[in-house]
């Protein structure tokens, strides 16, 4: 187990017309070129969407398992974060395997930990911010598709998850569930110093550990900003997916290429559709 004992997160996937989306307005701070200055060898990288995208792309639980089986069991890990959260099931189980991980976990917040992100950020046993990073928590964000009924029951379903993350927040940091459910209520943006304050990081970060890749591939976050469009347009998963799929011919990585040169115009069709698709 962790150095720390927190509180395991159980959560069904089970939650009717609901799906788990990163917020726009996550996706529209995060700057996916904010890195580690230095790979440590024992270091875990999490700067995408949480979850398996539609090109196969995504943090997902099972990489990080993987990525954890290769450190190995009782061996300290470093965890890099910069990422707009996403699928609210797959940072569930993230968290509960760095909870559940023997050796010591340090959460390193380089850019934004933000909605499924910061509970992955609280299974470690050090939490250190960024100059300029931020977190950001707020309740159970999801896309629910139906009538009223369907409604009414996505609503009921999301308030345990609610009640478990307000319980994860308060038990890192010692405030109460009532103060952390309140931080969530106000879907409310904490900067390093702020989260130090709260209890929700141990300490800041050195920004000569923190750099910016130019080489970070920029058209994952306007993807992701699309795909957020529609999904609050009412676009179902598998809708968004398809059309995805079909712009980019299926390929995975293809929607990289949309940054080399000759791509200009899908790069400028995808912000003309984000921007419309906004509401």
């Amino acid at each position: 187990m962790s150095l720390l004992k927190l509180p395991e997160i159980r959560a069904d996937h089970r939650l009717g017309t609901a799906q788990f989306d990163a917020r726009p307005d996550a996706l529209e701070r995060w700057q996916p070129d904010i890195r580690a200055a230095v790979e440590e060898a024992n270091s875990i990288s999490i700067y995408d969407v949480i979850g398996e995208g539609w090109d196969g792309n995504g943090v997902t639980s099972k990489r990080i398992g993987a990525a954890l089986r290769a450190i190995g069991a009782n061996k300290d890990v470093v965890v890099n974060l910069n990422s707009p959260g996403g699928d609210f099931f797959e940072g569930v189980a993230i968290y509960n395997q760095f909870r559940q991980h023997a050796g010591k976990v340090t959460m390193r917040v380089m850019g934004l930990a933000a909605s499924a992100t910061s509970v992955i950020a609280m299974a470690g046993d050090e939490i250190e911010m960024g100059d300029g990073a931020f977190m950001m928590v707020h309740n159970a964000w999801a896309v629910a598709i139906g009538n009223r009924h369907d409604m009414a029951d996505a609503a009921a379903r999301l308030e345990p998850f609610d009640a478990a993350m307000a319980g994860v927040y308060a038990a890192r940091s010692g405030m109460s569930v009532a103060e952390a459910a309140a931080l969530m209520d106000k879907e409310t943006w904490i900067n390093a110093t702020q989260a130090v304050e709260y209890g929700l990081a141990t300490g800041l970060m050195d920004s000569k550990n923190i750099k910016q890749d130019a080489s970070a591939h920029m058209p994952r976050k306007t993807l992701a900003l699309v795909e957020a469009s529609m999904a609050r347009a009412g676009h179902s998963r598998s809708v968004r997916r398809e059309a995805f799929k079909s712009l980019f011919n299926g390929t995975p990585g293809a929607a990289d290429e949309a940054a080399t040169p000759g791509a200009g115009e899908t790069a400028a069709w995808l912000q003309s559709l984000t921007n419309s698709l906004k509401v």
